[in-house]
């Protein structure tokens, strides 16, 4: 009641305070103030009277009511959600009666002050409660999210609604009831119509704290940012708030994450729905006072900034760049970040607004500015910002928004980017290119041939067009001058010829009554070449018209006058003559002549346009080719991806990618593999005709594109694709059909296609066996018939398509089951032999790779397969014997029919091994397990007669008989290698003296082909018997060492790999000649030799010797193919423990020696790559101390220099360091050296980048003892200092005795390795060893002059220092 009167008695201001409990002090004169904040129990009843008051009195009842509902906000923390939620709907209902009320009252200009002021009052009141209730809802919320709870009733439960309460749902009408109020024209309530700026502080502040919850960025609160959005739009653009919002925007941004696009959609609302623009140029006015060195410090409000820039452009381009300006340090400073943000803000103005052909000269301008900016940073330093500008370029190209004239200088650089270390540019670079295609303005095939022939017609005709156009303006252009100084002769000869005429006037129609008429008569006739009338007209003009200044010169008939005035005449009144004699009709056959030339040059400039860019495209396609076997999935999928791309506009080249594209096939990859199959699926399966046999014939023939010139690997590659194709049933049954109608020949093909369709049959009966099965005789007959002679390939096609059913079959057939298997006597066997023997005597180059298919189809499909090869080799022997009888007496006999039956002997010894150690045995063990499982079930009859032990016996004693039957059928398999199948009786050996003689004399069998066949088949029969192999080892390695033909060399190379696994204890003396044929001087031998040497080292068949550093020489091999190898061996063998390690000393000590070693340069950058390898610490460390002892014992001042490079090249670590102060003795005395103090000086600038402060204080040590010994040299340093050092880096006796020791694992590696003391820095040769027993000296028979004049002696025979462990024979047939 007192307050009631106090209210009524005097006028009182309420003042929107700066804090929440300002309101509890005094203030000024006038000025509310909270007399008691009531407690927690009287709050109910209060909030009742209120709501009461409400309902009776109105709104105004705030004014009597404000304590209570100021104590429900003080005492907020401390109530029930039910008090909550009541207060807060009491105070909804009141702003809205409220701003119901306020119309009437605002428009009401005779209303009393007091009444105004107590409006006002309840105005500010309901809007405080409301801003502090929000404030308080935000705040409760925000804890409870982060306990990851729902806010808790807290005190006695009271009266709720029953659907609950939510104050995520209430926001809105919150936000919407707010709104509603600042709509209306409520600064008329204030003095002056001047808002405090408090209560627009307090209304946006409220909406600023909703948005600093992380979930009002959600999909489900879009109503929210939307209300929000509208309050303050209205506040921005009616009560001044743009500047405040401009700076609040900018600090919010800064300090929340998920406010980027909600702040986005708000600003974008104001400029658009509200028309304030200006908020957008201050906001980003704002961005630009920011530092650049402040922003790099905030790393995530830098982001936050990035995407509201970038979010902002996307919706308001237009509105951004006039203030885009204030942004542009951006560009130059330090925050990859905000660059790319800058950047992506302009390419969206690029499409957004400045693209398009309607553009005026100063949006052209900054459209070029912007796309300038744009190309130099392709060029940044920074990754993600190339990779940013190449998107925003993918963006730009696939909105056609790119001019045609930047097209080629935009493609030139990506086409450099192609060779970014970073793989998100590589990936970024081809997407681009890709788009650039699929986008491209001017052909759908841009294939460089396909324009080539249409540019040189169009440039052609463009080049006539010119010349003539040319002709025509040279006659156009005639002056009048011109003219008349070419007819004044005659015109003069005239004059002279009319004076000499007597009285001889002839009757002229003169009609002219003025001067300029009779001009125009004589301009007429004097184009008529009429000039002795124009003289007589002349005549008569200067008696008529005396006073014309013209005509009265003429008076006289002078003939300098009259000629003059002819010359006046036709010169003055004669236009040029193109366009006197050209009429209507000519200037219309001008102009069109003109227009067809500008057609002309605009295709000839879109034609040459088109082939630079058909250029360009070519060479991203040489480039990403080469990037086809990254390590980066995802850079190889957007290979795959380009290269679809490509064929689709017949580029040439595409079909190289393609091919290189199917090795992937075998990725370990899932990715990577799928993408290749997806890829050829879309290349091929993709229907493009309108029937099933048009698209069946599409996809045979670019099958069979694909199939030309393709390797055996490629080959492989694909069936493997065409067997995931039948497995998911892509392939129709028309395509089978169609390629048994080519083969056959009932549907017209060339002989290639026809090839391409039997091939495609055996990859398909891979998936489906029956497709062969079905059609074998068809097979037998078409392929292998009377015809065979005429095409070889084809029948070696045929028996590999054959062969394709017995790798189905096996993997089908079970343990129980005999192999499948043909008679003998089949057709098939039949036509094979036919056509083996009978194409012996041919001279076709294809019938040996046939006639290998054609043995190996026999020893897997037929039984008793070494019948029928004897009976071939019989029959061949045969034809080769009636040839020699039938050439003349004293004539040779042709090589090449001893090539072919020793090539064909040796195929046929190289499948017998494989039947006996693979098929026969398989069988053999097939057998006993089906009579042990026999037995087995026998056993299980009579178990009820047996007692448990005698069972488990029984079983044991069966289990140890299949154990040992193994070893046995093994040992059988060996024996009969050993012992028969070269023995006196069987065929195959009745070859080998043949062999013997032309390998032991190269001189007097010189022909290149039969000396490769004869070693080849040489080393064939060596894989048989353990013995023979042993008794012609030295022949075999005489061959490799002295053969003059790389080809004999490179064979021999790759038959020894095959013999090292089968006779390892054989072969392994003969390893240092292994490693010798690395250096061979030819190409092809090193690169068989790498290819061995690594297969053979990574399956442990060959012990990895010092010598391996023959395989390090091949990394700066002049063959990039080569060098390519070795780096792939060292990767592999990195992988396998510390094998590099290991072996590091040795290849230093061996590439360093002066008389075997390598060029310094050659060294170091051997050793670069090698030692990138290092990447343990304790490796480090070991390799540092071991490193700095072998300068004791170098010999040269190059060795010096070697071992300090290879140090520099060690990632260093503070105890590398100190290991290297501890040995400093050891090299103290080499720093005199300039190469060795240069890289040691090299080792201390690693050291110091990013070295602590204290780790710095033992660099900067060392470094000055480096420096001394080198300007002084050690023995010239003062006593102290040399004893100093001496104590200082001498290491205790220990350590010196131990240091041999940790050399001693490295004689492990190497099978002759160097004396404990480790001396020598060069790795000694093993020493000789004793001989226990003579091998047979081989000498070679031949009369003439041999090539292998030296011969490897008894003293070069290796001998078997350490026996390696054979494999059995049963685990190789495995």
């Amino acid at each position: 009641m007192i307050r009631l009167l106090f209210l009524q008695t005097m006028t009182v201001n309420f003042q929107i305070p700066l804090s929440f409990g300002e309101l509890l002090k005094s203030g000024g004169i006038g000025q509310y103030v909270v007399q008691e904040v009531l407690p927690v129990r009287q709050l109910d009843s209060q909030l009742s009277a209120f709501q009461t008051a409400l309902r009776a009195q109105g709104p105004l009842c705030v004014l009597h009511h404000f304590d209570s509902l100021y104590s429900i906000l003080h005492h907020f923390r401390s109530l029930d959600s039910a008090l909550k939620e009541d207060f807060l709907e009491a105070m909804v209902k009141a702003t809205c009666r409220h701003s119901s009320d306020l119309p009437v009252v605002l428009e009401d200009l005779t209303m009393a002050q007091t009444q105004r002021n107590d409006h006002l009052n309840t105005l500010k009141m309901n809007c405080f409660l409301l801003a502090q209730l929000v404030d308080a809802f935000e705040s409760e919320t925000y804890k409870a999210a982060l306990r990851n709870v729902e806010p808790s009733r807290k005190g006695k439960k009271t009266k709720s609604k029953p659907d609950g309460f939510s104050w995520e749902l209430e926001r809105e009408k919150v936000l919407q009831t707010l709104t509603h109020v600042l709509q209306l024209e409520i600064r008329r309530l204030w003095s002056m119509s001047v808002l405090e700026e408090e209560f627009v502080s307090m209304v946006s502040g409220c909406c600023y704290k909703m948005m600093e919850n992380p979930n009002i960025a959600q999909a489900k609160n879009k109503p929210v940012r939307d209300a929000l959005g509208h309050l303050l739009g209205v506040m921005v653009k009616r009560y001044s708030h743009m500047l405040s919002a401009s700076v609040k925007v900018i600090q919010l941004l800064q300090h929340f994450d998920h406010l980027a696009p909600v702040l986005v959609q708000a600003v974008s609302l104001w400029a658009t729905e509200y028309g304030m623009k200006p908020v957008v140029g201050e906001i980003l006015r704002e961005v630009g006072l920011k530092c650049s060195q402040d922003l790099s410090r905030e790393p995530s409000g830098v982001r936050t900034l990035a995407a509201f820039l970038t979010e902002l452009s996307e919706r308001i381009p237009a509105i951004m760049m006039p203030n885009i300006s204030v942004l542009l340090e951006y560009l130059d400073g330090e925050s990859y970040v905000m660059r790319n943000a800058m950047l992506t803000v302009m390419g969206e103005m690029v499409i957004r607004v400045l693209s398009g052909d309607q553009l005026d000269e100063t949006e052209r301008s900054t459209r070029d500015e912007f796309l300038d900016t744009l190309h130099e940073h392709l060029h940044d330093v920074n990754s993600f910002v190339r990779s940013c500008v190449l998107q925003i370029y993918n963006r730009i190209v696939q909105k056609k928004a790119l001019p045609l004239t930047r097209f080629q200088s935009v493609v030139a650089r990506v086409v450099g980017r192609l060779s970014d270390k970073s793989v998100n540019v590589c990936k970024n670079a081809i997407q681009l290119l890709a788009s650039f295609l699929a986008n491209n303005p001017f052909t759908c095939k841009l294939g460089r041939v396909d324009l080539d022939g249409p540019l040189l017609k169009e440039t052609k005709t463009l080049n006539e067009m010119k010349e003539n156009l040319a002709k025509k303006q040279t006659v156009a252009v005639i002056s009048p001058e011109e003219e008349w100084e070419a007819m004044f002769p005659e015109v003069q000869r005239a004059f002279r010829m009319w004076k000499e005429e007597v009285d001889e006037d002839k009757d002229l129609h003169d009609e002219a009554e003025t001067p300029d008429a009779l001009r125009e008569q004589i301009l007429l006739l004097l184009k008529k070449s009429s000039y002795k009338n124009a003289i007589r007209l002349i005549q008569r003009g200067a008696q008529r018209f005396k006073d014309d200044s013209l005509f009265g010169a003429g008076e006289a008939m002078e003939e300098e006058a009259v000629l003059e005035s002819l010359g006046q005449i036709f010169t003055v009144k004669s236009p040029p003559q193109a366009d006197t004699a050209g009429e209507d009709p000519s200037e219309a056959a001008s102009e069109q002549a003109f227009q067809e030339l500008r057609k002309q040059e605009m295709l000839v400039q879109y034609l040459t346009d088109a082939h630079k860019f058909s250029v360009k495209i070519e060479e991203a396609i040489h480039a990403i080719s080469r990037m086809m076997y990254e390590t980066a999935v995802s850079v190889v999928q957007e290979v795959i991806e380009f290269f679809v791309t490509v064929s689709h506009f017949g580029v040439p080249q595409a079909v190289l990618g393609i091919q290189r594209m199917l090795p992937l096939v075998w990725s370990k990859e899932p990715g990577v593999r799928e993408a290749v199959i997806n890829a050829y699926r879309r290349l091929y399966l993709t229907p493009k005709g309108d029937s099933e046999r048009v698209n069946a014939q599409d996809l045979i023939h670019n099958l069979a594109l694909l199939m030309v010139d393709a390797s055996a690997g490629m080959i492989n590659c694909l069936e493997e694709i065409m067997y995931e194709f039948m497995q998911k049933g892509d392939i129709r049954p028309s395509v089978t059909q169609l390629l048994w109608e080519r083969f056959s020949m009932k549907s017209p093909c060339s002989r290639l296609e026809r090839r391409a369709a039997v091939m495609l049959l055996g990859m398909m009966s891979r998936s489906e066996p029956e497709i062969v099965v079905s059609n074998l005789d068809t097979l037998v007959t078409v392929g292998l018939g009377d015809r065979v002679q005429e095409d070889y390939q084809l029948a070696q096609d045929v028996c590999t398509s054959i062969l394709k059913i017995t790798d189905s079959r096996k993997s089908s057939v079970g343990k129980s089951r005999a192999p499948f298997r043909l008679p003998r006597d089949h057709s098939l066997f039949v036509h094979l032999g036919d056509a083996v023997a009978g194409g012996i005597g041919q001279t076709d180059s294809h019938w040996l790779p046939f006639k290998e298919a054609a043995v190996r189809l026999v020893y897997e499909l037929a039984e008793e397969p070494d019948v029928i090869c004897s009976e071939i080799l019989h029959r061949s022997s045969q034809r080769v014997l009636e040839q020699l009888k039938s050439e003349e007496e004293g004539s040779t006999l042709p090589t090449f029919l001893l090539t072919h039956l020793l090539s064909l002997a040796g195929d046929v010894v190289l499948n017998q091994i494989v039947h006996l150690e693979r098929a026969v045995s398989a069988e053999l063990r097939r057998r006993r397990v089906l009579k042990e499982e026999q037995e087995a079930k026998k056993v299980g009859s009579g178990k009820q007669k047996k007692g448990k032990g005698d069972e488990s016996a029984m079983e044991e004693e069966l289990g140890l008989t299949g154990a040992s039957a193994d070893d046995v059928e093994a040992e059988l398999i060996r024996k009969i290698c050993e012992n028969e199948v070269l023995g006196g009786q069987q065929y195959l050996s009745a070859f080998l003296p043949l062999v013997l003689q032309i390998c032991r004399n190269p001189g007097k069998y010189s022909d290149p082909d039969l000396g490769t066949v004869a070693s080849l088949t040489l080393a064939k029969y060596m894989m048989i018997s353990s013995d023979f192999c042993d008794t012609h080892l030295r022949l075999l390695f005489t061959l490799l060492e002295k053969s003059p033909l790389p080809r004999v060399r490179s064979n021999i190379m790759i038959a020894l790999g095959d013999l090292s696994i089968r006779f390892p204890n054989l072969i392994e003396p003969w390893t240092p000649h292994l490693y010798a044929r690395l250096r061979d001087a030819s190409q092809d031998v090193r690169k068989t030799s790498g290819l061995v040497m690594t297969h053979l080292i990574l399956k442990d068949m060959v012990k990895v010797k010092g010598q391996v550093s023959e395989m390090a020489v091949l990394l700066i091999d002049p063959d990039q193919e080569i060098a390519s190898l070795a780096r792939n061996f060292f990767n592999e063998l990195s992988n396998k423990g510390n094998s590099v390690y290991n072996l590091l000393p040795d290849i230093i000590s061996r590439l360093s020696d002066p008389d075997c070693g390598v060029e310094e340069e050659s060294f170091q950058m051997i050793m670069k790559h090698l030692l990138s390898y290092i990447t343990k610490d304790k490796q480090t460390e070991s390799l540092v101390e071991k490193m700095c002892h072998r300068f004791r014992t170098a010999r040269t001042e190059r060795q010096w220099r070697d071992l300090a490079h290879c140090l520099s090249l060690l990632p260093f670590t503070e105890k590398g360091l100190r290991k290297m102060q501890d040995c400093f003795d050891c090299y103290g005395d080499k720093l005199s050296d300039d190469g060795v103090y240069n890289s040691f000086m090299n080792t201390v600038g690693k050291m110091r980048r990013g070295a602590k402060p204290e780790l710095k204080t033992l660099i900067d040590e060392f470094e000055q003892k480096l420096s001394k010994c080198h300007n002084k040299g050690l023995e010239n340093m003062d006593a102290e200092d040399t004893t100093e050092a001496n104590a200082e880096n001498q290491p205790p006796p220990s350590a010196r005795k131990k240091a041999p020791a940790k050399r001693r694992p490295l004689s492990s590696v190497n099978a002759s390795q160097k004396s404990n003391t480790g001396g020598d820095f060069q790795t000694p040769k093993p020493k000789p060893r004793r001989t226990t027993h003579k091998n047979v000296v081989i000498t070679f028979s031949s009369d003439e002059e041999s090539d292998f004049d030296a011969e490897l002696s008894e003293a070069e025979t290796p001998k078997n220092p350490t026996p390696i462990r054979r494999t059995s024979a049963r685990s190789r047939a495995k």
